[in-house]
C-alpha cells in the first residue's frame, strides 16, 4: 500500500521479454530534492517528463509525482522505519530486471541519491550487473529544509562547519555515535530519520557536554505546503515536537545558527507553524 504522502496510481510490472542479445536500458538515479517541485535541476525534470519507468519512493512528493507522463508506468519502492515495501536487495534486482529487458528506468529518490539514500548501493548493484547508469544529484533535504525553515547551516560567529548524521541505524542497532564529537556547540548538527529516537539524541549530547538550552528545530515535510516547524532548545525540543504530534519526514537541527530561524522565516507566511518560542 503506497501512504497517503504518495498518492499516485500504481500499475503492475508488465511482462517484457528480458532479450540478453539487446543492449540494457539505461538506470537514471535522479534525486527529487526535499519535495518542492521548483526545486528539481533541469535534468531531473527531463527525465521525470520523459519517463517511462519510474521506480519512487516514499519521500518524493505528490507534486512531483504529478509530472511523470500519465502512461508511465509507476512502481512504488519505499521504505520507512522497519516496513520496507520492497527490501534493498529485491530493489536491486528489479532495477536491473528492468533495465536488462531494454527499457529506461528513472529511480526517482528524495533528496540527493547519494546523502543517507542508498544510491550508491544501487550504482554499485548495476555496475556488478553490468548495467549502464547515472546519478543525477538533487538538493538534499539538509540544505533544502533548513533553508526553508529559515535556517542557514553555517553563519559566521555561529557555525563553522556542518555535520549530517542519521538518527536511525539498520536493523535496530543501537546508535553508536562519538557523542562528544557530535555535540561542537561551533557546528551545525543535521539529523536525518531522528524523530523516533529524538528524546535519547537529545540526553545523550546533553550529557557529552552541549548545553541544554542550544537552539534546536524540526522541521516536517519541508519545502512543501505541508510543512510544520518546532523551535525550541535541545532540552525541550522533544517534548515540543511530541505535543506538536510531528511525524516522518522530519529533519532535526542543532546548533547556535537556528537562533535566526525567526529573523529569517520568509517561508512562514506559507506554511502551518506547529509550535514555536
Amino acid at each position: 500500500m503506497v501512504p497517503a504522502l504518495c498518492s499516485c496510481a500504481i500499475t503492475p510490472m508488465t511482462d517484457h521479454p528480458d532479450d540478453r542479445s539487446s543492449p540494457p536500458g539505461l538506470v537514471s538515479l535522479v534525486g527529487a530534492g526535499p519535495g518542492d517541485p521548483d526545486l528539481l535541476t533541469v535534468k531531473a525534470l527531463r527525465l521525470i517528463r520523459a519517463a517511462r519507468v519510474v521506480v519512487f519512493d516514499r519521500l518524493v512528493s505528490v507534486e512531483i509525482m504529478a509530472l511523470a507522463p500519465p502512461d508511465a508506468e509507476l512502481i512504488y519502492a519505499g521504505k520507512q522505519t522497519d516496513a520496507h515495501h520492497l527490501p534493498q536487495h529485491e530493489l536491486n534486482a528489479l532495477l536491473i530486471e528492468l533495465a536488462r529487458s531494454g527499457r529506461d528506468v528513472v529511480r526517482l529518490k528524495g533528496g540527493d541519491p547519494l546523502v543517507f539514500g542508498r544510491g550508491s548501493e544501487e550504482a554499485l548493484a548495476l555496475a556488478e550487473a553490468g548495467v549502464p547508469f547515472e546519478i543525477v544529484p538533487g538538493i538534499s533535504s539538509a540544505s533544502g529544509c533548513t533553508t526553508y525553515a529559515g535556517i542557514p547551516l553555517t553563519h559566521r560567529g555561529l557555525a563553522k562547519g556542518v555535520r549530517l548524521v542519521t538518527g536511525h541505524w539498520r536493523e535496530g542497532q543501537a546508535l553508536d555515535y562519538d557523542w562528544h564529537l557530535l555535540a561542537d556547540p561551533d557546528c551545525t548538527l543535521v539529523i536525518y530519520m531522528g524523530l523516533t529516537h529524538l528524546k535519547e539524541i537529545a540526553r545523550r549530547m546533553i550529557e557529552a557536554g552541549l548545553a541544554t538550552d542550544t537552539p534546536a528545530a524540526a522541521v516536517e515535510n519541508g519545502t512543501t505546503p505541508r510543512q510544520r516547524r518546532v523551535i525550541g532548545t535541545l532540552g525541550d525540543l522533544p517534548d515540543l515536537v511530541a505535543m506538536a504530534g510531528l511525524r516522518p519526514p522530519t529533519l532535526i537541527i542543532v546548533g547556535k545558527v537556528v537562533s535566526l530561524a525567526g529573523s529569517l522565516d520568509w517561508y512562514g507566511t506559507r506554511s502551518a507553524e506547529a509550535n514555536t518560542t
